[in-house]
């Protein structure tokens, strides 16, 4: 007897049908026919009978039943328990300050609670690098805004983030520009030229023919930010740059950019599905599904989902 078998059978009894219960399963029909045939040949008995309305279970069926629903659950229980206690080791995971600031925690806050034995290694660092790093194999999954770099890397697209004219509140004109036009006697401290989101800013600047007042170019985050709350210049940054800035609405302004061509892509990038342990795989995917919770729940706005879960 086989845990597909009683699978097979199980949601034949649920749906009425074999065909549905094919659909449902991904399987043929004929495959799931062949087995449950099998099945009652071993038990010697009639397990399910045809009648007007579809297919329902014999008294044997209805016996069998409550068992064969009972042994498929422990083994999922059986199969949970042992992933979760194989999974162990230590795995490399790169991201952007940006993208730290709103999906660091909550990501190491899931890790510890579904995989207590795997040790993420969390390295901050600007998408450049991170990328050479994934490339010299010093990570196993990192958040890239560009995939230019990668070699046999696994790129999976997850959301695009709009972008923002962020200001301090008492230090700006009101309203703050939403056209890149506007942007023009606007002091701005930017990244340098160096980082992936001044390409995307400089590039859209460019096809609009404008110059911007570009005051101070940081790499640094919170060198940045800092620079915006004490009124020194606005900044041009997704959302998620306010993620690390306590009393942002009573303190800041911001504006979201409304022409085409200002937002940054991120992109869950990884070693080749071969050379990723089973540890890196389930990292990966709590990755992922925490994304997709942030999204959901509103604490990571300004984006536009890209084959991410729904809620």
């Amino acid at each position: 007897m086989e845990l597909r078998q009683l699978r097979y059978f199980v949601r034949t009894v649920e749906l009425g049908s074999i065909s549905q219960a094919a659909l449902d399963l991904g399987v043929a029909q004929s495959a799931i026919s062949l087995q449950i045939q099998k099945l009652e040949s071993e038990l010697s008995t009639r397990l399910l009978q045809r009648n007007p309305s579809g297919i329902e279970p014999t008294e044997a069926g209805l016996a069998f039943m409550a068992h064969a629903q009972l042994s498929l659950r422990h083994a999922d229980e059986a199969a949970s328990a042992a992933q979760h206690s194989r999974l162990s080791g230590v795995v490399s995971v790169g991201l952007a300050p940006t993208t730290a600031g709103l999906l660091g925690l909550p990501l190491m806050q899931a890790m510890r609670t579904q995989y207590p034995d795997i040790r993420i290694r969390l390295v901050e660092a600007m998408s450049g690098h991170l990328g050479q790093m994934l490339n010299g194999r010093e990570l196993d999954i990192a958040v890239l805004f560009d995939g230019h770099q990668a070699r046999r890397w696994c790129i999976q697209p997850m959301l695009d983030e709009r972008l923002f004219v962020i200001a301090r509140a008492d230090a700006s004109p009101t309203p703050l520009p939403t056209r890149l036009g506007a942007l023009a006697g606007l002091p701005l401290v930017l990244p340098t030229q160096r980082h992936g989101l001044r390409r995307v800013i400089d590039t859209a600047l460019n096809a609009l023919g404008v110059a911007p007042n570009v005051i101070a170019e940081v790499d640094s985050l919170y060198v940045l930010m800092d620079m915006v709350n004490h009124g020194i210049g606005a900044s041009v940054q997704p959302w998620s740059a306010l993620a690390r800035q306590p009393d942002a609405d009573s303190r800041l302004r911001w504006s979201e950019l409304e022409d085409e061509g200002t937002t940054r892509r991120n992109l869950l990038c990884s070693l080749s599905e071969d050379e990723l342990s089973p540890a890196a795989l389930a990292t990966r995917n709590t990755l992922r599904h925490t994304v997709s919770q942030l999204v959901n729940n509103g604490h990571w706005r300004g984006v536009t989902p890209l084959h991410l879960e729904s809620r």
